[in-house]
Formats: structure tokens, C-alpha cells, sequence
């Protein structure tokens, strides 16, 4: 077993001094230059996928990354270095065009986006402040309140309950408020024909964080044809943040409730309630805690 290690860690060793004996005769620029393009690459990469909210694709990319490093030390022959750096390139682009509308964002609209980008943070800064619960059970209630009423007067609304895991593209989509929550203002912002009213308007923790923004489509086709824009886009939305998404139905005013894509239909009054309770869980108090059930 020991001479079995040993002899790998030679095949690791010796694969990695020859790669980097292969510089020699080299440019020292060159190879300088070289290596920078290829970590700018892994930087932008892992950037593009930290600022959409896709740790997951992160972890495959990196892995993926890793199993060809490993390949490299391991077996030139069949990942030598010229193969290992095409590698790297396709995997890298791989992930890049699953992003492309963001990344056009980044290079076309940059000076948008850093003042956009700078308003959500202050919106996002402005949500951690200390509250009572008498301020917990106002937005509860007041969510409930607006989305019964737009139910009862089928008035289409989308709503999200951020943690501030919200991707940054979906919150630059759309205009920020930076409003306290109630019902009014709620109503308000999908009233038919309202500026913002085609969009979803992202909560995050005390406050109404933006509105009108634009949230990705689910790519799924098993769910049901009755299903609209707002719940494809609430279900899209689930599968890469963990958050909690209520629809009311334009044409018939069904409320809805999603979870990690996940459609909950009808949802009354109790199932409202049970929904924001676990989004303030941290905010309740123990009592109420206890009624919901252990730990989260």
C-alpha cells in the first residue's frame, strides 16, 4: 500500500517538474504573460458565476479544473500541456455562454451598472437593521394582506423573499425602492398598467428592495401548460437562489407558493402565513419557533 503512495506521489512530482521544466529556452515574458491570461480567465470565470449567485457551477468549474491539473501530472500522454491549457479554454467557455446576456451587461453597460449596483447595496446594507417583532409581524401581515386582495381583484403579481442571495443582473433588471413594506405599497407597484407592474419586486428582509425586475425562466418542460410567464419565472428563480417566490395568477387568482422549484397551488391564508414565518425565522420569537417546528 505505502509503495503503491509512494509511487503515484513519484508520478505527481515528476509530471509536475516536467511541466515546468517545458519553460525553459522560454521568454521570461512570455511565460509570464501566459500564465496571467490564464488566471485572468479563471478570475473572470469564477466571477461571472459568483456575481449570478452559481456556487454550484463554481464547485463543477474548479473540479473540473482540478481533474485536468490531475490528469496533466499524472498521464502527459494523454493531457499534455498543450491539450491542458485547450482544456482549460473550453471549459471556461463553456460556462461563459450559459452567462452571455450578463456578460454583455458587464461591457455595455458598465456605467449603469456601477450605479445601479451601487444603489442595491446601499438598499441591501439598509435591511440589516435590528427590528422588533412588532415590525416582523407588520411586513407579514402586510404581504398577506396585498396578495389576498390582489388574489381577490386578480391583479397578476411576483414577488420574492431575498436573503440578498437575489443574482446582482436581476436586481440591476429592474428599479430599485428601498421602501418599507405594506400593502399599499405593494398594490401599488403591480396596479394594471403601473410602470413596474410586468416585473417582480424582490424583498429583502424589512423593505422592498426593487421592483419590475426581470428574473430567469425555468427551462423545464414537465410542468403544467396553465402555467404563465410569472410562474415559469418564479420557479426559475428558486432553482439558482435559495429563496421564496408568491404568485397570484392574472387570470384567475390563484395564489402560489414556491420553494426550490417546487409550486404549491391555492395557498390560503395559513400557508402565506407558514411561508413568511420561515423567511423572518430568525426574527420570530421562540414561541412561534417552537410552532413551526425545530430548527431551521
Amino acid at each position: 500500500m505505502t509503495m503503491g503512495l509512494l509511487a503515484s506521489w513519484t508520478e505527481i512530482t515528476s509530471g509536475a517538474t516536467a511541466f515546468f521544466q517545458d519553460f525553459k529556452g522560454w521568454a521570461i515574458a512570455e511565460v509570464l504573460v501566459e500564465i496571467f491570461m490564464i488566471f485572468f480567465l479563471l478570475f473572470f470565470v469564477s466571477k461571472v458565476l459568483r456575481d449570478n449567485d452559481a456556487t454550484k457551477l463554481m464547485v463543477v468549474y474548479w473540479a473540473a479544473i482540478a481533474l485536468g491539473g490531475v490528469l496533466h501530472l499524472i498521464a502527459t500522454d494523454i493531457m499534455s500541456k498543450g491539450i491542458f491549457f485547450i482544456y482549460i479554454l473550453f471549459v471556461s467557455a463553456v460556462m461563459l455562454i450559459m452567462f452571455s446576456t450578463e456578460i454583455k451587461k458587464i461591457f455595455w453597460d458598465t456605467q449603469k451598472t456601477k450605479t445601479k449596483q451601487a444603489t442595491s447595496e446601499r438598499v441591501v446594507s439598509g435591511g440589516t437593521e435590528i427590528r422588533t417583532q412588532a415590525d416582523t409581524e407588520r411586513c407579514i401581515d402586510g404581504v398577506i394582506k396585498a396578495v389576498q386582495n390582489m388574489s381577490k381583484n386578480k391583479v397578476g403579481a411576483l414577488l420574492v423573499l431575498s436573503k440578498g442571495n437575489v443574482p446582482r443582473a436581476v436586481l440591476q433588471s429592474g428599479t430599485a425602492i428601498d421602501a418599507e413594506i405594506s400593502s399599499q405599497m405593494i398594490e401599488g407597484v403591480f396596479f394594471p398598467n403601473s410602470p413596474l407592474h410586468d416585473g417582480s419586486m424582490i424583498i429583502k428582509g424589512y423593505k422592498i428592495q426593487a421592483a419590475g425586475c426581470f428574473l430567469p425562466l425555468t427551462q423545464k418542460t414537465t410542468y403544467p401548460k396553465e402555467y404563465g410567464t410569472r410562474h415559469r419565472a418564479a420557479i426559475g428563480i428558486t432553482e439558482v437562489s435559495n429563496v421564496i417566490a408568491i404568485v397570484v395568477s392574472e387570470e384567475t387568482g390563484v395564489i402560489s407558493v414556491v420553494k426550490q422549484g417546487n409550486v404549491t397551488r391555492y395557498a390560503d391564508y395559513d400557508m402565506l402565513l407558514d411561508a413568511l414565518k420561515d423567511y423572518y425565522w430568525h426574527e420570530l420569537p421562540m414561541t412561534d419557533k417552537k410552532r413551526n417546528g425545530g430548527n431551521k
